[in-house]
């Protein structure tokens, strides 16, 4: 029987990675650095193996006997700056990578659209942003997207070298059940404040449910096509952001309250919050005020058509169906 291991099996996409390994018969393991906290896992039928990607040792030993490694522990936010990034994402791949080596796996590392940087986009051309795009400088102070970009050079040129093989998902923002960021944070405004529609929230957003980004990383794993390449997950269905947040708010049971905000007035507020930031002490790793107005009020940049027509990728999981599912279990957990 085949076997898999999967680093992060106990965030959000690893754990959606996890239920659809075993749903297609593989054997799975996690790597987990608690196993007390990981034990609805184990009920699941997942074996946990105690350790960390920044322990060569113990992630090695995980790793023996495997058939692919799904790598999708990575650190979105991180109190120690460039460093703490430098340290969880890019070592942390480097030692998936040889672990990747001495066991003869296959490696699917969960990259992230961040590696295009905020310059390439949303391009001149309204073209949308597939997989060959031209990578434009991160810029300074951008950790997270710094950290992404060097631990996909890493892999990808590891697999040109022949140490391994080894491809790449680029997913835009992830959502599902045991989400511990998105969607806490957009029920909670929901929740407690008047939702912004900027541009009457006609705009589609950048945003993808975790079992279809699951379903491609299989689907990449096992096809020898990806081998070498980036896949961009980033569009199982169109979704506007009024769409989102009255599904959002179908799910917690409650009224939606929006005001609309001409898209100048965004604009502007963002170039002040952005320009006083550094000011007053505000982190911008993972993403800029202007970022987040772009994301709310410009359609979503990105294409998989792709990874739909060479790896077969086909997402099942509609926002219909994904969006209110995920606010449900949130407010069900309280």
């Amino acid at each position: 029987m085949a076997e898999a291991l999967v680093t992060g099996a106990t965030g959000l996409l690893g754990s959606y990675v996890a239920e659809r390994l075993l749903a297609d018969g593989w054997t799975v393991r996690a790597l987990v650095r608690d196993p007390a906290r990981a034990s609805w896992l184990a009920t699941q039928g997942v074996a946990l193996h105690t350790g960390d990607v920044l322990d060569a040792a113990s992630l090695g030993a995980a790793a023996q006997g495997c058939d692919i490694i799904v790598h999708a522990a990575a650190a979105i936010f991180h109190a120690e700056g460039w460093a703490g990034y430098q340290r969880s994402n890019v070592v942390g791949t480097d030692n998936v990578i040889e672990a990747t080596r001495s066991s003869g796996a296959r490696l699917v590392h969960v990259s992230s659209v961040a590696v295009y940087g905020p310059g390439s986009r949303y391009r001149p051309d309204g073209a949308l942003t597939a997989e060959d795009a031209a990578l434009q400088p991160i810029p300074p102070g951008a950790n997270y997207a710094r950290s992404k970009r060097e631990s996909e050079t890493r892999v990808l040129h590891a697999h040109r070298e022949g140490r391994i093989w080894a491809t790449a998902v680029r997913p835009c923002v992830i959502y599902g059940r045991r989400d511990r960021q998105f969607v806490p944070r957009m029920a909670k405004l929901i929740r407690r404040a008047v939702i912004p529609m900027v541009n009457g929230g006609h705009s589609t957003m950048a945003v993808v449910h975790a079992a279809n980004v699951a379903d491609g990383i299989v689907r990449a794993a096992t096809n020898d096509v990806a081998g070498g390449r980036a896949w961009n997950l980033t569009n199982d269905f169109p979704v506007t952001v009024r769409e989102f947040f009255t599904l959002g708010a179908q799910g917690l049971g409650t009224r939606l309250r929006t005001v609309p905000v001409p898209g100048w007035l965004a604009r502007s507020g963002a170039t002040l919050v952005d320009g006083i930031a550094p000011l007053v002490g505000i982190d911008r790793s993972v993403t800029s005020a202007r970022s987040s107005v772009d994301f709310i009020s410009r359609n979503n940049p990105f294409t998989s058509e792709r990874a739909r027509s060479e790896l077969g990728w086909s997402p099942s999981v509609s926002h219909e169906i994904g969006v209110p599912d995920a606010f449900a279990w949130w407010r069900r957990q309280g």
